[in-house]
C-alpha cells in the first residue's frame, strides 16, 4: 500500500460508483481520508465507505446534488468539518444528456453546465481556503472535449471543453499558492453507464489505438499520480487516458 497521501484529506465529487469510486478508492489506498459526494444511492455509497474504512483511513459520505450550488459548498464545509482539513479535491460528478442538438433543450444545456463546469468552479472556491500549500485539485473532464466523433454530444462536449479553459485559469491563479490544478480527460471507460459489453461499446473500441476500454482504476491511477507528491511541477494540465482513441 502506498503512502504517497499519507495523512491527507481528499474530497471526490461523485464518489459513490464508477469512475469516482475508483477514485475515492484509491486515494484511500494511498493513505488519504477520503470523503465523497453521491446523489441518491445510499447502498452503494456505505459500500464505498466500508472498504475505505477497511483499508484503514477514514470515509464520509455526503449527499449532494452537483446542481445545486448551495450544496455544492456545504459538501466542502462538511468533509473539511469530518476529516479536519483539505488537501485534494476531485471534481468528477458528471452528467451526461446525449441527444441531437436540435432536440435539445435549453433546460438540458443549463443542468449540464451546471453539474459539469458551474459545480466545479464553485467547489474549488469553497474548497481553496481551507488548502495550503501542496493542495491539489483535479478535474475530470473527457476526451470528446478535443475529438467528438460520434453525434448527440453537442452539450456534452461544450461543458467537457469548458473545463480546459477552467483548468488552465485556475492553475495560473492558483500557482503562486503553490495549489496545482489539472483536468484528466477520459475516454471509453468500463462504467455502468458506459459498459464494455453495451451495444456502443464495438464502435468506441474500434476507434481505440488499444483496442479495448479502459477500467475505472487505469483513470484513478493518474488522478492518484496528480494528487500526489510527484506531480508537484504540474499545472494546468489536460492528461488524456483514452487508450489512443484521440490520436
Amino acid at each position: 500500500m502506498s503512502t504517497a497521501l499519507q495523512d491527507k484529506v481528499a474530497l471526490v465529487t461523485g464518489g459513490s460508483r464508477g469512475i469516482g469510486a475508483a477514485i475515492a478508492l484509491r486515494l484511500a489506498a494511498d493513505g488519504a481520508d477520503v470523503a465523497f459526494t453521491y446523489q441518491s444511492n445510499h447502498d452503494r455509497a456505505a459500500g464505498v465507505v466500508e472498504k475505505i474504512k477497511d483499508s484503514g483511513r477514514r470515509a464520509v459520505a455526503i449527499v449532494a446534488d452537483s446542481a445545486d450550488p448551495v450544496a455544492v459548498r456545504a459538501a466542502v464545509e462538511q468533509a473539511v468539518g469530518a476529516l479536519g482539513r483539505l488537501d485534494v479535491l476531485v471534481n468528477n460528478a458528471g452528467v451526461g444528456i446525449l441527444k441531437p442538438f436540435t432536440d435539445a433543450g435549453v433546460d438540458e444545456f443549463d443542468r449540464t453546465m451546471a453539474v459539469n463546469v458551474r459545480a466545479a468552479f464553485v467547489a474549488a472556491q469553497a474548497a481553496v481556503p481551507h488548502m495550503s500549500a501542496g493542495g491539489r485539485i483535479v478535474n475530470i473532464g473527457s476526451n470528446v472535449a478535443d475529438r467528438t466523433v460520434f453525434p448527440g454530444f453537442s452539450m456534452y462536449a461544450t461543458s467537457k471543453a469548458a473545463l480546459v479553459g477552467l483548468t488552465k485559469a485556475l492553475g495560473r491563479e492558483l500557482g503562486p499558492r503553490a495549489i496545482t490544478v489539472n483536468l484528466v480527460q477520459p475516454g471509453a471507460t468500463d462504467t455502468d453507464l458506459n459498459p464494455a459489453d453495451g451495444p456502443d461499446a464495438p464502435a468506441q473500441v474500434a476507434l481505440t489505438a488499444l483496442g479495448r476500454y479502459a477500467s475505472p482504476a487505469e483513470v484513478a491511477a493518474m488522478v492518484a499520480y496528480l494528487a500526489g507528491p510527484e506531480a508537484a511541477y504540474v499545472t494546468g494540465a489536460a492528461l488524456t487516458v483514452d487508450g489512443g482513441f484521440n490520436v
